[in-house]
């Protein structure tokens, strides 16, 4: 390698047209450099990171970016030099010398400047041999600058997109968590009271705890575009927050259940003590249907008749002192139960009528069917018959008698049909039944 004063041995010397070509190949790189870094000086991102008590990879990130930013301006100062060193020589001569085309040689195309040694040196901080620095050639140092700016962009880029994306965002469900928070306070879903109260509790400190780690830590939220190498691609990561707004919309989902309870609570509460005084109502007269059928029927099992339902009502003073108390979150789960048992009480109640009243049901059967045999007989002029008469009368008194013996009656109503089907076939020639019919 040259000193710099000429080309290197056996290298052929440019032409003129050749090292103008150069020349303007390189003013038009320090022209987009020089573009480049003060767009980097007054990037938002950078101010930004210059300002922030940076924490974890971005810290250790910036530490790198900035050291080279001083090295970019250092070294870009050193290639201005530089390319204004080369551009006088060319003005020398409007037709440059043999001389000046081997300077230029070796200027565009040697190790032809020296830069303060940084992390790409050779040997540390002193260069190659412990002096102040190290030569290189222009197109090296073109390339060490590209690629520091490359690096600081990087950081910068990223930081930048990951702070425009993320805290406002979180702002805006840290605000919205607000508001579903004061709408929960309102219907009693709070901490240690309510499930949706405890999840609030912890979304509020996770989007609390995640804003400060995204302010202080960018870049740790920052997931490179895969096989990209351009400085900032990439896209914030949002994972976190994602799932706290999902979180969000659960609890948020639970209130208007909730709200929903407190809108439909008297009306719900109407129809459950309407329910429950129809069972109530209906489980008295069973009880007093049951007193009758002990009066008037005998030999018969009555079944027992329970006494109201206090426990339901006792549940349901509470869910009214839920509701006067707005104590929503505890009222739903208790009305939705008491809802279900007040028709299972009612349905049992219901049943229990049906059951204590079936003896008089049968005994009204009973007095039907005797009395549309009595009324058969008698179309027929056989009324006066004097068996029919005296199993009429027996059955009638049995029926009619208090108490009612069932069996005995029912079985005095089968002896007179028997004998009513019997008269009715003597009458109409030996025949089962007569022109209207027989008794069934």
């Amino acid at each position: 390698m040259g000193d710099g004063g000429g080309p290197e041995p056996g290298e052929p010397v440019m032409s003129r047209e050749e090292a103008d070509r150069a020349l303007a190949r390189l003013a038009a790189e320090h022209e987009a450099i020089e573009t480049s870094l003060l767009s980097l000086q007054d990037h938002a991102g950078r101010r930004l990171l210059e300002g922030a008590e940076l924490t974890g990879v971005t810290k250790e990130r910036w530490a790198r970016a900035e050291e080279a930013i001083s090295l970019l301006w250092t070294h870009f100062e050193v290639y201005t030099a530089a390319l204004d060193s080369l551009r006088e020589l060319r003005a020398r001569h409007r037709r440059p010398t043999l001389d000046d085309l081997a300077e230029l040689t070796a200027g565009l195309r040697n190790p032809s400047v020296t830069v303060p040694s940084g992390p790409d040196g050779p040997d540390g901080p002193d260069g190659p041999d412990g002096g102040d620095g190290e030569r290189i050639g222009l197109p090296e140092l073109v390339d060490r600058i590209n690629a520091w700016y490359a690096q600081a962009l990087d950081v910068v880029a990223a930081a930048d997109s990951v702070w425009s994306a993320l805290p406002a965002r979180i702002d805006m469900l840290s605000a919205e968590l607000q508001r579903v928070r004061s709408l929960a306070h309102s219907v009693g879903v709070r901490p240690g009271e309510h499930p949706a109260g405890d999840e609030l509790e912890r979304t509020t400190e996770e989007l609390t705890s995640l804003r400060a780690e995204v302010v202080a830590d960018p870049l740790a939220f920052w997931i490179p575009a895969g096989g990209s190498s351009a400085p900032g691609g990439g896209r914030p990561d949002t994972e976190r927050y994602d799932r706290a707004a999902r979180a969000l919309d659960d609890i948020r989902r639970e209130i208007d259940a909730v709200l929903q309870v407190r809108q439909d609570a008297e009306q719900r509460l109407m129809r459950l003590r309407d329910v429950l005084s129809r069972a109530d109502r209906t489980l008295a007269e069973a009880r007093t249907a049951r007193g009758e059928v002990l009066a008037k029927i005998a030999a018969s099992e009555v079944p027992a008749v329970s006494g109201p339902p206090t426990v339901l009502y006792e549940q349901l003073e509470a869910a009214v002192e839920h509701r006067r108390h707005a104590r929503w979150h505890r009222l739903s789960p208790l009305l939705e139960s008491l809802e279900e048992r007040a028709e299972e009480e009612l349905e049992r109640a219901r049943a229990s009528l049906t059951a204590v009243t079936a003896p008089l049901a049968v005994r009204a059967e009973l007095r039907g069917r005797l009395d549309a045999y009595r009324a058969k007989v008698a179309r027929h002029g056989l009324a006066d018959d004097p068996l029919l008469s005296e199993r009429y009368d027996i059955a009638r008194r049995l029926l009619w008698s208090a108490p009612c013996d069932l069996r005995a009656a029912e079985q005095a109503v089968l002896r007179y049909r028997q004998a009513a089907l019997e008269a009715l076939a003597a009458s109409d020639g030996g025949g089962p039944t007569g022109r209207e019919g027989g008794v069934r």
